[in-house]
């Protein structure tokens, strides 16, 4: 089986591998645009990002399934929490799961809000560079007992259903 993510960035890739290393896939990273803003503001606009990601990766090459990998922020009371949500389609059935959520800080919730992005901002917080690509906000805000990779893989898993079993 040949699974397409649809992003370069390796902890995706590797959400993806780990998560798909039971049905021994090659995986293969499509660099495709998500369709929706840089700092997704909504669970709506995050899963939309996480479709498109899957529909444009799996049409980038010879592949049987599509995986589309999207982190946000979403509203809820007067917080602000990291949300993720990942897609996999094999071009007619299109199945989604979401990742954990955390409430983000006041202080970095008021500054996504202002229009800053989540990843500079931790890694303006941490004093380090590309903490997307590494623990991600999840690892940072978990002290590490969740990072980034982990809370994606458990979305993909979330979104495999579909492919994996016979109950949809």
């Amino acid at each position: 089986m040949r699974i397409a993510v649809g992003s370069e960035n390796p902890v995706k890739r590797e959400a993806t591998e780990r998560a798909t290393a039971a049905l021994n896939a090659t995986v293969a990273a499509e660099g495709v645009d998500s369709g929706v803003s840089e700092q997704p503001m909504t669970d709506d606009e995050t899963r939309e990002g996480a479709r498109t990601r899957a529909e444009r990766a799996l049409a980038a090459g010879d592949y049987d399934l599509g995986v589309g990998l999207e982190g946000g922020v979403a509203p809820a009371d007067d917080a602000l929490l990291l949300t993720m949500w990942a897609a996999v389609t094999d071009g007619d059935t299109m199945g989604l799961g979401g990742g954990p959520r955390f409430v983000l800080p006041a202080e970095i919730a008021r500054r996504v809000r202002d229009g800053e992005e989540l990843g500079p901002v931790m890694d303006d917080v941490v004093g380090a560079e590309n903490v997307a690509r590494s623990e991600g906000a999840a690892g940072v805000l978990t002290g590490d007992l969740v990072d980034r990779e982990s809370a994606l893989r458990h979305a993909l898993a979330g979104a495999l259903g579909p492919f994996v079993t016979d109950y949809y």
